[in-house]
């Protein structure tokens, strides 16, 4: 069980995806990079310098989760590669539909006291993300299920549930030497965000996204990796030093929002302006999803009290 990083570009800030193949039968590609002609090309190139094979020759996509730059070239692979078969846990919903759903996503941003003129205006650079990948139809994805095992003719990977940065984020373990694949989950150099979700259980709910990724580290903490392989940048070798970091980082912005409460109230949009007052297009919608995040994790933590008005959520300190 080779695995071999392709490192892709993107037209995204965080840079280059990485995208693992697995050089075992079924040849097996872990994401798929975004859809663009240079991505598709370094995916091309990648394939016969590194494991001198072609995207015709793969038979399996096991997707972490479904951002456009891990997913995006999906549908392209599986027509040339002639119907290999794609794994994504039932809780992702991106590669289905647009990643923004107006109903589900407009009601969270509203609830947050977003202005729907701000809405508006998420909705159009989401329409433009979404040209970075091709939507697949419904019955073409078979489920990536917590625990189960994904075979190969000399080993297997453990699916890990990590949910956090998406409601369906996975990573994949290989027990034999506690080599993980993480996705999103676990980057070296930034924090993953915990993006702006609705529940995938209740749609007119906001997933828990941040609580649940701190279960999601941990989880992987109990591992014990000796080698963390990343959807963004350098691997990781030492997890437990990047797990503390991770746990400080996130109590300091929790620190940072909480400071900035006001005792009359005040709404995950007030938030996310006062911490991120230059955060602007997307950047504008991460800045949402953190504040949001990390908002609901004070309440859970007993540290605000929330309370709707005219049915936007405010937050008051205890």
């Amino acid at each position: 069980m080779n695995i071999i990083q392709i490192p892709l570009p993107t037209p995204f800030p965080v840079g280059d995806v990485n995208v693992y193949l697995i050089k075992d039968e079924p040849l097996t590609l872990i994401d798929t990079g975004a859809k663009t002609p240079e991505s598709l090309g370094a995916l091309r190139e990648g394939l016969r310098v590194k494991a001198g094979c072609k995207v015709s020759d793969i038979k399996r996509i096991v997707l972490t989760h479904t951002h456009e730059d891990h997913f995006g070239l999906t549908d392209t692979i599986v027509r040339e590669a002639h119907g290999a078969q794609v794994l994504v846990h039932a809780w992702e919903t991106g590669h289905h539909a647009k990643r923004f759903d107006r109903d589900s996503h407009g009601l969270l941003l509203k609830r947050a006291g977003v202005s729907e003129k701000e809405i508006a205006n998420i909705e159009k650079l989401f329409t433009s993300v979404d040209n970075y990948s091709d939507p697949l139809d419904e019955g073409a994805c078979d489920e990536l299920v917590d625990d189960a095992s994904i075979e190969f003719a000399t080993g297997s990977l453990r699916v890990i549930h990590t949910p956090g940065h998406t409601p369906g984020s996975c990573s994949l373990v290989r027990e034999s030497d506690r080599t993980i694949i993480a996705g999103d989950c676990v980057l070296k150099r930034i924090t993953p965000n915990p993006i702006l979700s609705p529940d995938p259980v209740d749609k007119t709910r906001r997933f828990r996204s941040l609580e649940e990724y701190l279960v999601s580290l941990a989880r992987i903490r109990s591992l014990a990796p000796t080698l963390i392989y990343s959807g963004h940048g350098e691997a990781i070798t030492d997890y437990e030093e990047l797990f503390n970091r991770y746990l400080r980082l996130i109590r300091e912005r929790g620190a940072v929002m909480l400071s900035k409460i006001s005792n009359a109230g005040s709404t995950a949009a007030d938030i996310a302006h006062a911490v991120f007052p230059n955060a602007h297009g997307i950047h504008r919608f991460l800045a949402l999803s953190e504040a949001c995040a990390h908002l609901d994790l004070l309440v859970t933590e007993n540290k605000l009290a929330i309370e709707m008005q005219n049915d936007v959520e405010f937050y008051r300190p205890r």
